[in-house]
This record gives C-alpha cells, structure tokens and sequence, in this order.
C-alpha cells in the first residue's frame, strides 16, 4: 500500500484521495502536477480501478510513458492497459477500429505534414494555379491555413482576414483548393493530423453507440495541460467522460500561452460552467522558486482579470530578489548578460543551469554574438542561430553580390529564389557571367536575356529589376538598412516571405531589426565580415564535443522547463509585451502571461534587463520599461518594499 500522505502534501493528497466526478485541478507553476497526476493514476489503480477503465491524455507521448512508468515504480502493477498519450495518438486508436462508420477504411493511411503539402500542390495542379506565382500562397502556407481552421473551429475566411489579410483576394481559389484537398483524402484513404482529431469528434457525435461503448469503457478520464487544448480536444474529452463524469483535468490558466496554435484559453476558465458540480482544487506550494521570484510572479499575473485567483507559496526559503538591469543601449545589455554568465561560470555554476529567455528571436541577436565574442558556449531552443536563418541569408546574399560581384554561393541563392529559375538554369547563368570582370553590371544588362530559357525570362528579368533598384542607391546610401527596405518594399520580398512562410510577419520584423542592428558598422563589408566570422565560429564550437550550454530560447519554447540562472532581456515596452500581439483580442492578457511563464522558470536568480535607449532607429529613442514591471513598482502596489532590486545604468 502507497502511504499517500507521506507522500504527497496537503493539497496534492486532496486531489489524489477524491472519488470522483467533475475536478478542476489548477496547478501552479513548479507545483507538481505530474507528481498529482501519477499518485492519482496510482490511487485509481490500488482501489480496484480496471488498467483499461483509465485514459490519460497528455500533449507528448514521452510525458505519458514517463507519468505510466513512474506509476510501476510506485504501485507495482503494470500499466500496459491503460490508454495514455496525446490527443491524436488516442484519436488514432478509436478510428483504426471505427472509421468505417464514417466512410473510411480501417487502414486508412496518416499524412505528415510533407504528405500533406504535396496532396496541397497535387490539388492545387488540378485546379491550375500557377504555383510558381510568388504571390499565390505556397501549399505550406495553404497547409497552415486549413489546419488553423480546422484547429480554432473557424471559417478558412475569417482565418485568412484575422491571420493573412494580404490573401484575401485569393479566398476564393483557398476555398476551392481546400475543398479538393478533402476531396483527395477520401479519395486517398487518408486522414491527415487534423482530421485524427476533427473525425474522432464526429465519430462520437455521429454515432451514439460509438460513443457509449468507449464512455463506458474509460470511466476515469484525466488530462494533463488542460490550458492548451483547442475546442475540439476539449469536446471529445467531454463526450467521453458523458457516461460517468469521471473527468479530471489539470492545468493552469496563468500559463495558456499557445492561442496562435489554436488552443482555446475558455475551454479552462468555462469548465465550471459546463460542469456546474465539479470540484476545485488548487495547487499552489511551488517547489522550484525562492520566494522574492514568486513574490513578483504572483504580483504580475494579479493584473489579469479572467483568471481563477490563486498565489504560489514558496517551500524555500530566502533569496535574493529579482534583480532589474537598465542598460545604456542594446550592446551594452548583451555586454551585462555574457559578462553575469562568465562569472557564474568561474564561480562553478553549469553553464547549463543557465538560460536567457525573450520574446522574440530576433531580441536574441546581440546576445549571441557576444557570446561568440567571448567563447561562451550556447545552444539555441528557438530555432535556428538568428544569422543563419534563411531569410536573413536571402537578403545577406544581395549585400554580398553588391560588395562582391563574384560571390557564386549568394548568386545561386537569390538566382533560385525566383520563378522558373532551377540548378539547371543556375549553372547556365553562372558560367556565363563568372568570366566577366564585373558579373553584376553585365547581368544588370538587358541583353543577357537572349541567353536565358524562355521560361526562365520573367523571373530573370525580376531578379534583374530588384538589383538595378540596388545598383541606383547612391554609394554613401547603401547601407545594409536601406538595402532591406528597398527589398521589402519594392523588390517584392515581403509578398514572397508572405507566399512561403507562416511567420512572414516575424521574419519581416527580424530583418528590420537586422537592417537597424546594421547601423552601428562604418561600413556594409564590416557587417558582412563580422557576420561571416561569427557564422563560422559557431559552426566550430556546434562541433565541440560536450552538452554544458547556456541555453536561449523565446518563453514559448521555454514553457515546462526550469534553470538555477535566468536572464530574461528585452523588458522594454513593445518589446515585452510585443506590440504586434497587444493588437490581439485578449493580447495583452495571454503577454502577461508568457511574462509570468518567463519569471516562473528561474529557481534560484532572476535577471530582468533593457536598454535605456535604442540607438538603431533615426536618432536615439528612450525606452521605457515594459508595462509588467512598472505595475507592480512599490508605486503602483503600494507596497513598503519594492519586489525587485534595480541596478544602475550598465555600462554608463
């Protein structure tokens, strides 16, 4: 028998013990849900519960083996019965048996998400859309839009003017694509991600006995993550649980920060509403966090307004307060952070324990080369390194044929950017301009055209205009910055960004802040030249055998994680909270949030530092500090004592 009281604390063993019904479990952040959820597992189990009564639904299958595994450990029974994983793993299984009841065959094949862009293209063929336009959407973005639709339980329209306003026009030819794309998946016999979800929820509507068989048969339903299921993994949950009403969900609604993914912040804060008898239990003693971290953290997230009340309570015990960096300007920040981290380091502290967090990608760039700079080792969560990012490669690449006509690598790259213009054409057009002493001026030329395939003349002559647009700038202009704008705005780079990725709007905003970070070089070959020798020194310490990095990461992908050290850069206004988010129904709230996410990740210091001004605009603008450390000054608060330490000016 598991001594569950001695186990678990006062809180986690009223929710471990309760018999049953509707439960809304509201676990903080470093709480120990998982731990709740396993002894609750556990608890179902040792009191006679059926193995195969109990569904777990969570949103990885790692976390579902680790929470079963750990549930043998305790228990000592087998789990092998029980049905846990994500909501499409378990969809998965109730189609392989059901879906004939809905026109499919039981063999029915899954299409990634490569499949699926290729059955995108296929329709799309048929309906002879000219897919080398770089203005009619590629079948990814065709791809992302369905799958937010389907996800958000809106129309593909509403999708469009809400997420892509510059495709409006194009509604009509999405929906028809749309359209055929479910056409040949039932022709095909396949069901793509989305549909695992979308046909499970049918499956249970549609078919009464369906639904009645496995409600019946999974009489204690659990979910993990609540906060970040869509509407439709919350209906299924629902119907599942409608012939018994054993469901216990567990999340937080402080942390629901995935709406852009289609997770729907209400299917958390109406559960009452729905289940008007269920039972609430807070879990609120954080183990991870010294009590000055949570102090701020619980002072931020009091300014939301849709939210169940609750406060973290520390089980450590004192700290040291969170510590707020104004730094002169953005160098001078980067400059504080790898600085604090080389003295952690000498001090013995992992450079693993150790994250920078921030908004967005691009708030990452100064950070990195300074670590560069110094040997720090680092290893990125957000994405790829921000200068080898595809795009700002793309626009890198028309900066060097401009310094440097005989760049082969940067022709090819901008040469295939454009319709119609293949390796094969690639190399015709380079073997014909790499003899010349000046390969620009004689493409610039409109004669070479007479050397081109035909189908490759209208994309050459786009490439051709694009460069002349360069080639006119005056020589004292052309600066890295102007050259990012003539391309956005007149060389028809920001509709292609727009027609091949789902993120045009934060790529479009990196290089505006690439073309601002540009200007503190005297000249266009040093920016160049600095970032050639940083891109090749980061390429040697990736090859450098060892795991000990500081981390960087954007909050979101921060989310679930914890580190002794964190610095979370950028807290000027605009920055965090984004400004392009608070134009967002409900914008700001999800951005304190993702800032409450961000402090609740330090265990033992946390650092919250920006620039005092930004130099990289037409003149220096003062910044001010994001509207979440302004509200909880002992100012606005009231309070005697200020929940934060402020340094002076870094680097004054």
């Amino acid at each position: 028998m598991i001594n569950y009281e001695t186990e678990l604390n006062s809180e986690q063993y009223r929710v471990v013990m309760e018999k049953g019904g509707a439960l809304l479990v509201l676990a903080g952040a470093g709480s120990g849900k998982t731990r709740t959820l396993t002894y609750r597992v556990a608890r179902l189990i040792e009191s006679g519960e059926p193995a195969q009564s109990i569904l777990l639904a969570t949103f990885t299958n790692k976390a579902a083996r680790a929470m079963l595994g750990r549930v043998e450990e305790i228990a000592h029974c087998y789990t092998g019965k029980i049905t846990g994983g994500t909501f499409h793993s378990i969809a998965h299984r109730f189609l392989r048996q059901y879906a004939f009841r809905l026109g499919y065959q039981n063999s029915f094949s899954i299409a990634d998400s490569e499949d699926a862009r290729q059955v995108i293209a296929s329709a799309m063929a048929d309906l002879k859309i000219d897919v080398k336009s770089t203005k009619f959407p590629k079948s990814n973005i065709i791809a992302e839009i369905i799958s937010l639709a389907v996800n958000t339980q809106t129309t593909l329209e509403e999708v469009i003017a809400t997420r892509y306003p510059f495709f409006l026009h194009f509604t009509d030819e999405i929906q028809q694509i749309a359209c055929l794309y479910l056409q040949k998946k039932n022709d095909l016999n396949v069901m793509d991600f989305d549909d695992l979800l979308f046909n499970c929820r049918r499956l249970l509507e549609e078919h009464p006995d369906v639904l009645h068989a496995l409600s019946s048969r999974f009489r204690h339903v659990l979910v993990d993550e609540y906060q970040d299921t869509n509407i439709i993994q919350a209906d299924i949950v629902d119907m599942l649980a409608s012939v018994h009403g054993n469901l216990m969900v567990v999340g937080d609604d402080s942390q629901s920060i995935y709406s852009f993914r289609g997770a729907n912040f209400e299917n958390i804060i109406t559960f009452p509403k729905r289940y008007p008898d269920c039972k609430i239990f807070k879990l609120e003693t954080n183990y991870r966090s010294t009590p000055e971290i949570l102090q701020m953290a619980n002072l931020s997230i009091n300014n939301n307004e849709n939210q169940y009340p609750k406060a973290l309570k520390a089980v450590r015990h004192k700290g040291m307060r969170p510590v707020i960096v104004v730094a002169q300007n953005v160098l001078r920040q980067a400059d504080f952070v790898a600085q604090r981290v080389a003295e952690l380091a000498r001090s013995g502290v992992p450079f693993s324990e150790i994250a920078v967090l921030y908004r967005a990608h691009y708030h990452s760039m100064e950070v990195q080369m300074e670590f560069v700079r110094r040997d720090i080792p680092f290893e990125i969560r957000s994405g790829i390194r921000f200068f080898e990012q595809a795009h700002i490669k793309d626009v890198t690449s028309y900066m060097r044929i401009l310094t440097n006509p005989h760049d082969e690598l940067a022709w090819r790259r901008i040469l295939m950017s454009y319709p119609r213009i293949g390796k094969v054409t690639c190399e015709k057009i380079w073997r014909l301009l790499k003899p010349e002493t000046n390969p620009l001026m004689v493409f610039a030329q409109q004669e070479f055209e007479c050397h081109l395939p035909k189908a490759a003349k209208a994309g050459a002559e786009k490439c051709r205009k694009t460069l002349l647009e360069l080639l006119v700038i005056d020589r004292a202009e052309r600066t890295p910055e102007r050259i990012i704008s003539e391309l956005l705005n007149r060389g028809g780079y920001r509709t292609y960004l727009q027609s091949v990725y789902s993120d045009a709007s934060a790529r479009e905003e990196d290089l505006i802040q690439l073309g601002q970070f540009s200007s503190r070089f005297d000249s266009m070959e040093d920016f160049l030249n600095e970032l050639a020798l940083l891109t090749n020194m980061s390429h040697e310490e990736e090859s450098a055998v060892g795991t000990d990095k500081v981390v960087l990461s954007t909050i979101h992908q921060a989310k679930g994680l914890e580190w002794s050290y964190v610095f979370l850069i950028w807290c000027a206004d605009g920055m965090i909270p984004l400004a392009r988010a608070l134009k967002e129904e409900g914008g700001e709230q999800e951005e304190r949030r993702l800032f409450y996410v961000a402090l609740t990740r330090a265990r033992d210091q946390l650092y919250l530092s920006y620039p005092a001004v930004d130099y990289s605009g037409r003149g220096p603008l003062a910044l001010a500090p994001s509207r979440f450390i302004q509200e909880i000054s002992p100012q606005k608060t009231k309070d005697a004592k200020s929940p934060f330490d402020q340094w002076r000016l870094f680097g004054d």
